[in-house]
């Protein structure tokens, strides 16, 4: 065959690989159970080689799930055992460590077999509402206490489901029929995977994927390293600071740049904290390695090939890479937070690239209902246990040319949730969700604005909050003169204030009220179009008064 047409033909099985995992990650959002995969989009799914590397993923999903789960099937490999591989199987584990940094997050692997021979894997993770323990919060002092941990074992085998372990699992968690039917639509979303690339391979006359996926990988590599030899060689550093659970956070990153490849170093980052706040480093690679590719080489598909220039390290027991038993339940705040660390190195390096800082880790709001004892429902109404979830953003950092986005998940990129259909879970009202005036940092292109949101029981029920929130004593910082994005807090309606982590009972009759962080601005704020304040003023997301005092409006 030509070369040419060959390499043609090759692009078209490339695209319509991506179109097979697409598919396997919108079964997963039709046929989900919670809200945080359903609504949300909480979730990521790919397909692998048969030595587990990555070859494509789905663009429906998160950078902590899809690039956690690139190293994840590896360790499925290792310990389900190659001579233990079956047609119809499927493989499940939650273990931060081989998984993707905490309990609430489920990854099922299930092979893919041709004519009787394994061809690859596909695998996918989504995050289940409720795994037992304390709940999805950071109070726990070591992951025992976080919930059920299920090793990389076989939820089926040859295609009969253990249900033994489907017992354990249900008589573990609070939020039973949503989590066993997350587990199902796991499986069920691999195997829809699998029955597309099959019929992709009929249509191309396939036996197996290893000349597809060897086309792929070269042409994702030799890509990739030409955008990497374009760049400065050299060291980069940068340091941030976070809230933490008690205790304020500095994370230290230096990037070496060489041209072939990039490391991101953490050394000098905080220790362990004693709560549930700190990440293993699977997921700091995922987030780290986000940045740096999206800033780098964005416009090249994500895969194994792809990823591997980029590397990263953080010592031992730092708080960037916790090992077995530190508890790290909410891994994602701090994890989160990576890209704005490493986005601020590559400042240094490419100066007007990269967004000032957001609001970043997203503001998830885990609530538990629970009747009031003694107390009668309203006409129509059932009083229940209930857990709810609900994924908040603030605003993202204002860009070199344009203003940051509002109420937006960047690193995360999960959907908003309806205030409706949070509802519909559990009995609480949400009684506000609206952009939070003046919250975006003044700059020559303004800073994103963070959201207010403010929620209650329903009639005869109480609410706790396991609240997991940052950026309430440390604000997205500006860049190049940019003032910083609004702190977040955590209060009550009658002034009452709260901490930003830690489970807490809302007071009877009282509306919790969150006011989440906006981004940081980028340029001076005097170097500002009038007509842009005007409009924002207009606009309501900035008052007449910050208009005089921050870009000097005197209209």
């Amino acid at each position: 065959m030509d070369q040419g047409i060959s390499n043609v033909h090759m692009q078209v099985m490339w695209n319509r690989l991506i179109s097979v995992v697409e598919e396997q990650a919108l079964t997963l959002l039709r046929t989900a159970f919670s809200t945080s995969v359903r609504e949300a989009g909480d979730l990521s799914a790919g397909v692998f080689d048969s030595e587990g590397h990555m070859i494509a993923q789905a663009v429906t999903g998160t950078p902590g799930h899809v690039n956690a789960m690139a190293e994840a099937v590896g360790h499925f490999i290792a310990d389900i055992g190659r001579d233990n591989v079956f047609e119809g199987d499927s493989y499940i584990t939650n273990d931060p460590w081989k998984g993707t940094g905490h309990l609430h997050d489920f990854t099922f692997v299930n092979p893919s077999f041709r004519n009787g021979k394994l061809v690859g894997y596909f695998a996918c993770t989504a995050h289940v509402v409720d795994v037992g323990g304390r709940g999805f919060g950071p109070d726990a002092s070591e992951v025992y206490e976080e919930g059920i941990f299920i090793p990389i074992m076989k939820f089926a085998e040859r295609g009969v489901v253990d249900q033994r372990l489907v017992h354990i699992i249900r008589n573990n968690v609070r939020e039973a029929g949503q989590v066993i039917g997350d587990l199902f639509s796991l499986s069920s979303c691999n195997d829809i995977g699998h029955r597309r690339l099959m019929e992709m391979m009929d249509e191309f006359q396939l036996d197996e994927l290893n000349e597809l996926r060897d086309f792929i990988f070269e042409h994702s590599l030799r890509a990739t390293l030409e955008r990497l030899k374009k760049l400065p060689t050299g060291s980069y550093e940068n340091e941030m600071s976070v809230d933490g659970f008690d205790e304020t956070v500095t994370m230290k990153l230096r990037l070496d740049v060489s041209g072939k490849e990039v490391l991101a170093d953490f050394d000098g980052t905080s220790g362990l904290s004693r709560k549930g706040i700190n990440v293993p480093l699977v997921y700091t690679t995922a987030y780290a390695c986000y940045a740096l590719k999206c800033t780098l080489a964005p416009q090249i598909p994500n895969n194994h090939a792809s990823l591997s220039p980029f590397k990263v390290s953080a010592p031992v027991n730092c708080i960037l890479n916790a090992v077995h038993p530190a508890p790290v339940a909410v891994r994602h705040v701090l994890g989160q937070f990576l890209p704005d660390v490493v986005l601020g190195a590559l400042h240094k390096m490419l100066p007007d690239t990269v967004p000032a800082e957001g609001s970043s880790a997203l503001w998830n709001v885990q609530l538990g209902a629970y009747p009031i004892e003694g107390a009668e429902p309203a006409e129509g109404e059932v009083l229940r246990n209930s857990q709810i979830l609900m994924f908040n953003s603030g605003g993202t950092g204002a860009r070199p040319t344009l203003d940051g986005l509002s109420a937006t998940a960047f690193p995360s990129g999960v959907h908003t949730m309806s205030a409706e259909v949070t509802e519909h879970v559990g009995p609480i009202t949400i009684w506000r969700k609206e952009l939070r005036e003046g919250s975006g940092g003044a700059g020559r292109q303004r800073g994103g604005l963070g959201q207010v949101i403010e929620i209650s029981a329903n009639h005869g029920h109480r609410i706790y909050i396991n609240a997991m929130f940052d950026r309430c004593d440390n604000p997205a910082r500006g860049r190049d003169g940019g003032k910083a994005g609004a702190a977040g807090a955590v209060s009550l309606d009658d002034g009452g204030v709260m901490q930003s982590k830690g489970k807490q009972w809302i007071p009877d009759g009282r509306h919790l009220v969150l006011e989440l962080p906006g981004g940081g601005g980028y340029g001076e704020p005097s170097t500002r179009h009038k007509e842009l304040v005007e409009l924002d003023v207009a606009r309501e997301y900035i008052s007449a008064e910050q208009a005089r005092q921050d870009y000097g409006n005197t209209d």
